[in-house]
C-alpha cells in the first residue's frame, strides 16, 4: 500500500519514511503542501499523512483540497494538541489526528486502523428513513425535496445512524465508527456534532428522526 507523507521537518519525515517501508508500505515524501497536493494529484494513496504547519500551503488548505478532489485517508500530524484543533481537522475530513511528539508504534497501529477501515465494504445504493434520504455514492442527502449540506464528518455520522436505523448508538461506538479514533473522556465533540446534525436534518421539519436517548446515546429512527 501507498502512502504520502507531507511534512516539513526532514527528521520527522525520514523517520516516518523508514519506518514505514521497514513495515512493508511505500512511501512518497513532500516538504510542502504545493508539492503534495501534486504528488496526490499524480498517484493513487490508500493515506496522506499531513502536517498542519506547512510552507506554501498549510495542512488546512491542503485537507480542504484533498477532500475535494478524492477519497484518501489523511490522518493529521501535528505538534497543534489543543482540543479546537483536533475538531477542526476532524470536521474537515480529517480522519485521524496525532499530536507530536508519538511513539511510532502508536502511529502505525492508527496508520493500520485507518487502512483497514478503507477496504470495500458493501452498501445498499441509498439509505431511507421516512422521507430522509442519504445517497453515499454520490454524496448526497435530501430530507423530502430538500438538499442537505453536509460536512464530511456530518455525512458519515449520519451515514452510521440510518445505516443502524432504531439502533441506540452510544458515544463510544459513534466516536470509534466515525472518527476512527480515541477521545479524552470530556470531549463533547459527539454532542456538539449531534446537534449541527439534528438542526439540519430535523429543524424544517415537523417529524423528528433524530433522538437523545439520556445516559445512552442517540438512534434515528420514525416514532408514531
Amino acid at each position: 500500500m501507498r502512502i504520502l507523507v507531507v511534512e516539513d521537518e526532514q527528521k520527522t519525515a525520514d523517520y516516518l519514511q523508514q519506518g514505514l517501508n521497514e513495515s512493508g508500505y511505500v512511501v512518497d515524501c513532500a516538504s510542502n503542501g504545493i508539492d503534495g497536493l501534486h504528488l496526490a494529484a499524480q498517484h493513487a494513496y490508500e493515506l496522506v499523512i499531513l502536517d498542519v504547519n506547512l510552507p506554501g500551503k498549510d495542512g488546512w488548505e491542503v485537507l480542504e483540497q484533498l477532500r475535494r478532489n478524492g477519497s484518501q485517508r489523511v490522518m493529521m500530524l501535528t505538534a497543534r494538541g489543543r482540543l479546537a484543533d483536533k475538531i477542526k481537522g476532524l470536521d474537515m475530513g480529517a480522519d485521524d489526528y496525532l499530536v507530536k511528539p508519538f511513539e511510532f508504534p502508536e502511529l502505525l497501529a492508527r496508520v493500520r486502523t485507518l487502512l483497514r477501515r478503507s477496504e470495500h465494504i458493501p452498501q445498499p445504493d441509498v439509505f431511507r428513513v421516512l422521507d430522509l434520504e442519504l445517497d453515499p455514492r454520490r454524496h448526497r442527502a435530501y430530507r423530502g425535496t430538500r438538499r442537505i449540506d453536509l460536512t464530511t464528518k456530518e455525512f458519515a455520522l449520519l451515514q452510521v445512524l440510518m445505516r443502524q436505523t432504531g439502533e441506540v448508538l452510544t458515544r463510544t461506538q459513534i466516536i470509534s465508527l466515525v472518527w476512527d479514533m480515541n477521545f479524552d473522556c470530556d470531549t463533547n465533540v459527539v454532542e456538539v456534532s449531534i446537534s449541527r446534525l439534528r438542526a439540519k436534518v430535523d429543524d424544517q421539519s415537523e417529524v423528528k428522526l433524530i433522538h437523545t436517548i439520556r445516559g445512552v446515546g442517540y438512534v434515528l429512527e420514525a416514532r408514531q
